[in-house]
């Protein structure tokens, strides 16, 4: 039995990036990787494969780094864990002992057990896995027409790039009254809604697949809550994920309601020496303060980072309050980004807040080539005019703007601090700094407070 200082279990961005970091950190240590595939994928890229970048080989993440920072890797399944015993065995008979433990499994496509027919042939998810999804684009390129079902961000895009395929109908099913409901207020999800639908995607909102049907085993059409039937040779199944805990949870640790390993603020478990990271463990949220599983690759790599440099002692302090999400995506060529508190969940968690709005152009003047209308919108405490929450919709710009809006959130800046926020501004990188758009949405959050 061969014995390391450190062992990851898993090779996405946040086993990546704990190896590196906590490779870097302790040089004098040995660090083991243990991933299932060889190649793995960049897990936001996903959906870009089936049409945009066309080959999954362009798509490629691998534990290169980590190895250049000193780890050894083996493509292999961990298969029992002896928590008591500090070692672990795998699928193809070799055992390993360790003196720190890291949990990185990811999470796993929701399976819908609860909609009839959803073992037919032609029912497929989007899994993190090279060799599943090289032979899903393969099936998806042969595919004529494709229901998804779920509007998160990952049904949305997939539908999207499909859609590009103009010998394709691509039919997406959202429950809710309309899709990217959980992280968008519902006035920008309506937006959202109209990029997608001008996409060429056939969009229905407010309506659940009742039954997959099909013929000879194969998926032949879906039925909808109307009543209606849609014509399917695919059916994609983007429902969400769950943490990827089956490993943990035999080997006895605890997990939460959401079935997410429970750790603390430096991502160490009840058991000593034991840690998880990433989609597989949970987090609180940023501003309810509730336990939550937010599963973004920025998240995981963020608690990796902090992992890596505290695996041997607590050398980097965590002071933060919980989990921010920053989610951001871009439809029909309009990007749309939010951070924080949305209407919905400030609502839900019982917090007060104001609407701070603005709209612009982001260059300056808007008639130069590439302008795009934006749009900012900031929720604010009433009580100590902290910004806890922003949308944006706009150019690709948005993309970034939304991070400032985070580091905001997370610093307790105030809207009184904002506006005397100090700029940079360039024609053709930004709006014109005398209706910079964080700013005014700012005056306006302000003006609404004073009332």
């Amino acid at each position: 039995m061969k014995n390391y200082d450190v062992i990851i279990i898993g090779g996405g961005p946040s086993g990546i990036i704990a190896g590196v970091t906590g490779k870097k950190q302790n040089p004098d240590k040995s660090f083991l990787m243990i991933k299932e595939e060889a190649k793995g994928l960049v897990p936001c890229g996903i959906p870009y494969i089936f049409h945009d970048l066309g080959k999954v080989d362009k798509n490629v993440m691998g534990p290169k780094p980590f190895v250049d920072a000193g780890g050894e890797v083996v493509i292999d399944q961990v298969i029992a864990i002896d928590l008591e015993n500090s070692s672990l065995k795998t699928m193809n008979g070799k055992e390993f002992s360790y003196q720190k433990l890291v949990f990185a499994t990811g999470s796993i496509p929701i399976v819908p057990t609860f909609i009839p027919g959803y073992e037919l042939d032609g029912v497929e998810y989007i899994i993190k896995s090279y060799d599943y999804i090289e032979k899903l684009k393969t099936r998806t390129d042969a595919a004529k027409n494709i229901v998804v079902i779920g509007g998160g961000f990952i049904g949305v895009e997939v539908a999207e790039q499909l859609a590009k395929f103009a010998d394709k109908t691509v039919t997406l099913v959202e429950m809710e009254s309309c899709c990217l409901f959980r992280a968008f207020s519902k006035d920008i999800a309506d937006l959202a809604d109209e990029a997608i639908r001008s996409t060429g995607i056939n969009l229905k909102t407010g309506c659940k697949v009742t039954e997959i049907l099909g013929k000879d085993n194969k998926v032949i059409s879906v039925r909808l809550s109307d009543g209606s039937e849609i014509t399917a040779d695919m059916v994609i199944a983007a429902i969400g994920y769950k943490p990827n805990t089956g490993l943990a949870k035999a080997a006895g640790l605890p997990v939460n309601k959401h079935n997410a390993i429970i750790v603390d603020r430096y991502m160490r478990t009840p058991q000593k020496d034991v840690f998880a990271i990433g989609d597989c463990s949970e987090t609180t949220g940023f501003i309810t303060g509730r336990t939550d599983n937010i599963m973004l690759a920025s998240t995981a790599t963020a608690e990796a980072r902090i992992l890596g440099y505290n695996l041997f002692s607590i050398n980097l302090l965590r002071n933060f309050a919980g989990t921010l999400s920053v989610f951001s995506t871009k439809i029909g060529g309009i990007a749309f980004a939010s951070a924080g508190a949305i209407e919905q969940s400030a609502q839900e968690a019982g917090v007060q807040y104001v609407i701070g709005t603005f709209q612009d152009v982001d260059r300056h003047p808007g008639t130069l080539p590439d302008t795009s209308k934006m749009l900012v919108k900031l929720t604010v405490s009433p009580q100590d005019h902290s910004i806890i929450g922003g949308e944006i919709v706009g150019g690709d710009s948005t993309g970034e703007l939304i991070n400032v809006v985070a580091l905001a959130i997370q610093k307790h800046v105030t809207v009184y601090e904002l506006i005397s926020f100090q700029v940079g501004t360039h024609p053709l990188l930004t709006t014109a700094p005398t209706k910079y758009l964080l700013i005014k949405a700012a005056e306006n959050a302000i003006a609404k407070l004073k009332k």
